[in-house]
């Protein structure tokens, strides 16, 4: 009996230790400062539903992260009024801390003005030197879609 009561409080010490641990983890993810670029090359509509998961995930799990969505090549249409599927979704991650980013350089081959974009979509004169600076500057880098 003495053995089985042993062994129940080293089990019991254990998962207290590891709910603890998990516990300690998760605070210090939560106070870290996250600042993710993401890469968004693709504009039909199933990938951009791909892309604002992939988004409303990142900001469940670490709801202080900083993201800037660059879209450029086909990904420009996610931002376009006329062309994208998830307007409405911009518009909800737009006041949590998302910036939505259309590459000039995409906007002039594809004669897409500034006034075609949606409110709450910013430019970038290269999409892809944006990309580049920010990963300099220490921003993760994250391809999305599918």
């Amino acid at each position: 009996m003495k053995k089985i009561i042993i062994l129940f409080i080293a089990f019991t010490s254990t998962v207290m230790s590891t709910n603890a641990q998990q516990t300690a983890k998760e605070q210090v993810v939560d106070t870290k400062k996250h600042q993710v670029v993401m890469q968004v090359t693709q504009g039909d509509s199933l990938f951009q539903l791909s892309v604002i998961s992939q988004l409303k995930n990142i900001k469940k799990a670490l709801p202080k992260a900083e993201i800037e969505v660059v879209c450029h090549s086909q990904g420009l249409p996610m931002l376009v009024k006329n062309q994208t599927k998830v307007a409405k979704h911009i518009e909800e991650l737009s006041q949590q801390n998302v910036t939505f980013a259309a590459c000039e350089n995409t906007m002039q081959r594809h004669k897409i003005k500034k006034s075609d974009l949606l409110p709450q979509a910013t430019t970038v004169p290269s999409g892809l030197v944006e990309i580049i600076l920010k990963q300099e500057a220490g921003w993760s880098y994250v391809k999305g879609g599918i």
